[in-house]
């Protein structure tokens, strides 16, 4: 099979996920309920106590990538409740099951839930800068921020994919998805820079993935510094890569 139809067969998936969300956006905008509110609300307040250093910029500013991932994130990362409900229903065993190669059903999977978590990217950013938030929006800034928040979220959802083995019901799934999206917001450098958090903390996000992704945005929509962010896509890319080859390996188990 040539790579042509790999990819034909995972932009099917792609095409299917558009599809749900034409019919249905209502998870779209529910779910920049949350993020709205830490811009309107929390972001706003700090700027006005100036306590948090943030690199020349406002804070508003400078938390308004942050947001955007941590919205992105979460939708990425709750993708596997959909696996649960397939397994429970036989649907998945049989896509299993079937010709189509277990990579080509990671990597489709894996890029519908992208597709569908960046789309908060054009939701929050308008409101952000409704909000006073100083952002580039340039077309190099945005395809570039859009990549890197695309390939971050492939390797959330098949995170997700990995999980959704272990999880056996949607309510378990649910819990865990809480226990592990604020951890990685609150020790990213998405609300405060990696250098002012305690030692241990900041051990930690080095090794945390969404502080990578969280800095491309960063050097893109706020400091217009390219060659820094295609940095951050790099780390990026490797840690999807590496969960995403990790989910191709945990498939078969999610129907056993």
């Amino acid at each position: 099979m040539g790579l042509s139809s790999y990819l034909g067969q995972a932009i099917a998936f792609v095409e299917l996920e558009l599809r749900r969300l034409r019919h249905d956006p209502t998870e779209v905008f529910t779910r920049a309920v949350q993020p709205i509110l830490w811009l309107a609300v929390f972001g706003t307040t700090m700027e006005r106590l100036r306590s948090i250093p943030t690199a020349n910029v406002d804070y508003l500013t400078f938390i308004s990538p942050g947001v955007v991932l941590q919205s992105s994130s979460f939708i990425a990362l709750a993708y596997g409740i959909m696996l649960v409900w397939e397994r429970e229903s036989g649907i998945l065993k049989k896509l299993v099951s079937s010709p189509v190669d277990r990579f080509v059903i990671v990597l489709g999977r894996s890029l519908a839930g992208a597709v569908r978590a960046v789309t908060q990217l054009f939701i929050v950013l308008p409101v952000a800068l409704l909000c006073g938030a100083q952002l580039k929006l340039d077309p190099l800034s945005l395809t570039i921020a859009t990549l890197a928040l695309l390939i971050g979220s492939v390797g959330f959802t098949s995170l997700s994919i990995i999980l959704a083995v272990f999880m056996k019901t949607r309510e378990r799934f649910m819990g865990i998805l809480q226990a592990i999206v604020m951890p990685l917001f609150f020790t990213s450098n998405a609300l405060y820079p990696v250098d002012i958090m305690p030692a241990p903390l900041r051990t930690f996000a080095v090794v945390n993935p969404m502080t990578y992704i969280i800095s491309s945005l960063r050097d893109t929509l706020i400091y217009g510094d390219i060659i820094s962010a295609i940095n951050g896509l790099l780390v990026t890319l490797l840690f999807s890569s590496i969960v995403l080859a990790l989910a191709t390996m945990y498939l078969q188990k999610i129907v056993e």
